[in-house]
């Protein structure tokens, strides 16, 4: 009995946490993204200097960042992107992805060398289109 009890209580916690990561980290809903872009309208309103055209673009509800689930993980503070802090952020990963993983952006986008992109890119791959948007934004 009470090692159904643990088995129980190890199953939940594990449960609880994977969905967790998927319907808020990896698939945000539709208020979170909205809120993301709320709030990036609040700071270009307060701001004294005029927004870029690439800026207004980059924090666009459809922007690639946030319909495939990047902003979940990582900030891209350079377009003015807030999202999490789990992962780096982007602004420099151009230039320093291959430095660091030995490929190309776009080589790395299509197979990550490193194991958690492998696993969030292998479970939502992304299309030619995607990853030339991906790169050419962080260009």
């Amino acid at each position: 009995m009470k090692n159904s009890v643990i088995i129980f209580i190890i199953t939940a916690v594990i449960g609880l946490g994977l969905g967790y990561l998927v319907y808020d980290v990896i698939l945000p809903s539709d208020s979170d993204k909205s809120e993301v872009a709320v709030n990036n309208e609040k700071e270009s309103d307060s701001s004294e200097v005029a927004a870029k055209p690439e800026d207004t673009t980059a924090v666009a509800e459809d922007n690639i960042f946030q319909t495939k689930g990047c902003l979940g993980c990582h900030a891209v503070s350079k377009l003015n992107l807030q999202g999490g802090v789990t992962g780096p952020d982007l602004s420099d990963a151009y230039k320093n992805v291959e430095g660091k993983h030995g490929k190309p952006l776009d080589e790395f986008l299509k197979e990550p060398t490193s194991a958690v992109m492998s696993s969030v890119i292998g479970g939502n791959p992304l299309t030619d289109e995607e990853i030339q948007q991906i790169v050419d934004s962080l260009k």
